[in-house]
């Protein structure tokens, strides 16, 4: 099988794997936006292999080969770096979100009397009349 045939199959399953998961409400759609638009270029691609070796050419590329791979990698690292700040900013959510729990259990705590520990929770309530009521 040649491989722009393979391409031009792999840009129309991305585009239908991509518009499943939104369907199914699995990736979100700021996601998705950069999946659909990959899908939408390389399915043209595979199938008029021409435009891009006459693209590599007017970049000063050798083939049209090497221009995919270098936008590969491009691509690649730049999904790489912006999971990396996703998870960056996740985390500092999460500790954020984290500090704000613990000072409202410390509020609860010493205004109302409530525990602290969440497991000590369980066997004070069993043994502890007032908790179960």
């Amino acid at each position: 099988m040649q491989l722009s045939v393979i391409t031009s199959i792999t840009g129309v399953l991305v585009l239908v794997y991509i518009l499943e998961l939104l369907r199914r409400q699995q990736l979100r759609e700021k996601y998705a936006a950069i999946w659909l638009a990959i899908g939408v270029v390389v399915a043209p691609l595979g199938f008029f292999p021409t435009i891009l070796d006459s693209t590599a050419r007017r970049l000063g590329i050798a083939s049209g080969v090497s221009l995919v791979l270098f936008a590969g990698f491009v691509l690649v690292l730049l999904v790489s770096l912006h999971l990396s700040w996703e998870a960056s900013r996740l985390e500092a959510e999460t500790r954020t979100l984290a500090e704000d729990v613990a000072m409202m259990r410390a509020h609860l705590a010493e205004h109302h009397g409530f525990p602290v520990a969440g497991a000590n929770n369980e066997a004070r309530s069993a043994t502890d009349p007032e908790v179960r009521a």
